[in-house]
Order: structure tokens, then sequence, then C-alpha cells
């Protein structure tokens, strides 16, 4: 039922940009708070960018002004703008989707996109 689908990852240049794309399914999507994580080899996965059904957003400090992530309410997706990318931005980017109903927390997830920066 529930379906979170990212598309855009990809080989860049450092300096470069991509736009990944996350087509949501099965969900209020309106209702939800969306996500992009991300995963390094070795590392834990963090939270990269969100934005609320009010669409309020917020960043990790590490791609703060460089990162911008959107929402489209008549199409169900998020996206994740990503400008001026580094080699520390190589990693597995992840879409999240969340709704919490009373003591209810909803959590789903998307399969992953890589993205690699490199010369």
């Amino acid at each position: 039922q529930v379906q979170l689908v990212e598309s855009g990852g990809g080989l860049v240049q450092p300096g470069g940009s991509l736009r990944l794309s996350c087509a949501a399914s099965g969900i209020v999507f309106s209702s939800n708070t969306m996500g992009w994580y991300r995963q390094a080899p070795g590392k834990e996965r963090e939270l990269v960018a969100s934005i609320t059904s009010g669409g309020s957003t917020s960043y990790s400090d590490s791609v703060k002004g460089r990162f911008t992530i959107s929402r489209d309410f008549a199409k169900n997706t998020v996206d994740l703008q990503m400008n001026s990318l580094k080699p520390e931005d190589t990693a597995v980017y992840y879409c999240n989707a969340r709704r919490t109903i009373g003591s209810r927390t909803y959590e789903y997830w998307g399969q992953g996109t890589q993205v690699t920066v490199s010369s």
C-alpha cells in the first residue's frame, strides 16, 4: 500500500548539482512530515532535511545553504535540490514519511538512491 520511491541519484563532480525526487503513495501526503536522510558506508543514517505539513523546513548544518527541500502537494512528491556538492555528500539518500496521530506514529522509508560526488 505505502510506497516511497526515490529517483535522481547518480555520479556528479564536486561543485555540481543533483535533484532528488520522492514519489509517495498510500499515505495522506499532506498530513506527513517528509524528510531526506542519508547514510554513508560505515556511518549512521542521518537526517539531511525535513519539511512539515505546514511547509516548515529544517536542515543539517552540513548542508544548510546548499540543499533545498520542497514538496508538491498536487503531485505527492518531495524534492531535494542539492547544489555545490562535496565528496562528503556521497551517500545513499532515503526518503522518509512520518505522521503522528494521537499516541500513534507512522513512519515509512524509500529504498534509497545512490549519490556519488567525485572527480
